[in-house]
């Protein structure tokens, strides 16, 4: 095995284990989307070359695949008259804007809680809350525009990309 094949394999399963742990993926699941991560430059990867790859059955590489298409962490695409899928990793624009998705329920969510906190608190405590709440708020806005900017870095590449 080459330096660079060790190097790879060595990069899907860090990658494994970071979305695994981190993003609460299956162990097969975080491994393909690792795979195709490491493999976005080619044409795509297919169905068969997963299974291959992965040394895991059908049903359970097609499990994992549907699962990642459901998370908008791969997309895929056909060729005419070919009738493979070629999956490749979602556009990291589309990928950061679920974070963004769930950054605006968040503030909708502290919103709510500091209007509460605001009409109930009474005690030194739901006082504290009510600054920690207002410290978290500002920390949700500070998130939103740093992650639109990098949403926005992203589109910028991508569109030079193409």
């Amino acid at each position: 095995m080459s330096d660079t094949q060790k190097e790879k394999e060595e990069l899907i399963e860090m990658f494994g284990i970071h979305f695994e742990k981190f993003h609460h993926m299956p162990p097969l699941g975080a491994r393909i989307f690792a795979t195709i991560i490491l493999d976005a430059c080619g044409k795509g990867i297919t169905f068969e070359d997963l299974v291959e790859r992965m040394a895991a059955s059908k049903s359970s590489v097609s499990t994992n695949v549907n699962l990642l298409l459901s998370l908008g962490k791969i997309t895929y695409y056909t060729l005419p008259g070919d009738r493979k899928k070629y999956f490749k990793p979602s556009p990291f624009s589309e990928r950061f804007s679920n974070y963004m998705k769930m950054i605006e329920f968040e503030k909708m969510i502290v919103d709510r809680m500091l209007a509460y906190r605001e009409k109930t608190a009474m005690c030194v405590a739901e006082k504290g809350d009510l600054e920690k709440t207002k410290a978290y708020k500002e920390h949700i806005l500070q998130m939103e525009e740093l992650l639109t900017n990098t949403i926005n870095k992203f589109k910028e590449i991508e569109n030079n990309n193409k």
